[in-house]
C-alpha cells in the first residue's frame, strides 16, 4: 500500500516506513504530523479522488530539521560586465512515515530475533567450505598453467641459444673459406 501526499507545494509517493525529506514543517523532533493525502493505492484498489482519499490519514514522525545542499544562483549579462553569485540553502525536515490509514510501519527488529539468527549461523558455514574447495581447485589450475608456461619458455630459450650457436659456426666456416 502506498499513498501520494502533498506538502510544501510538492507531491511525494510514500509507503509505511519510508524516510523522506520535505519542505520545513513547524514541528519539533519527535513530533507526529499528519500529511494531506491526494491518492491511495492498496493493491488493485486505487482511490484517486482527493476528497475521498482525504479520509485516509498518513502520519509521520519528525526525525530531523536541517538545511539542504547549497544551490548556486549565478546572474550574468554578456558585454555588460555584470556577474553576481549568490547561494541558497533550503530548510528541510526529514520524516519517517509511520502509518497509512490502518497500515502501520514494520516494527523494529527485537534482540531475540538476533539470537535466533546467531543459532542459524553454524548451518551456513557449510557453504564457505565448498567455496574454499572451488577456490583451491582454481588456484591449482592456475599454478599448473604457470608451470607449463615456464617449461615452454625454457624450451624456447634453449632453441634460441642453439640457433645462435649454429649461426656462429656458419659464420666461422664462411670466414675460413
Amino acid at each position: 500500500m502506498y499513498a501520494i501526499v502533498k506538502t510544501g507545494g510538492k507531491q511525494y509517493k510514500v509507503a509505511a516506513g519510508d524516510i523522506i525529506e520535505i519542505e520545513k514543517l513547524d514541528a519539533e523532533v519527535g513530533d507526529k504530523v499528519q500529511l494531506d493525502v491526494i491518492c491511495v493505492v492498496d493493491g488493485g484498489n486505487v482511490e484517486a479522488d482527493p476528497e475521498k482519499a482525504a479520509g485516509t490519514t498518513v502520519t509521520a514522525e519528525v526525525l530531523d530539521q536541517f538545511k539542504g545542499e547549497k544551490q548556486l544562483v549565478f546572474k550574468f549579462k554578456k558585454r555588460k560586465n555584470y556577474k553576481r553569485t549568490k547561494g541558497h540553502r533550503q530548510q528541510l525536515t526529514r520524516v519517517r512515515i509511520d502509518s497509512i490509514g490502518a497500515q502501520k510501519a514494520a516494527a523494529k527488529k527485537d534482540e531475540p530475533k538476533k539470537a535466533e539468527k546467531a543459532e542459524e549461523a553454524p548451518a551456513k558455514e557449510a557453504e564457505p567450505v565448498e567455496a574454499l574447495d572451488a577456490v583451491q581447485e582454481v588456484e591449482q589450475k592456475a599454478e599448473d598453467a604457470a608451470n607449463e608456461t615456464a617449461a615452454t619458455a625454457e624450451e624456447t630459450a634453449e632453441e634460441v641459444q642453439e640457433a645462435k650457436a649454429g649461426d656462429a659456426e656458419a659464420a666461422e666456416e664462411a670466414t675460413e673459406e
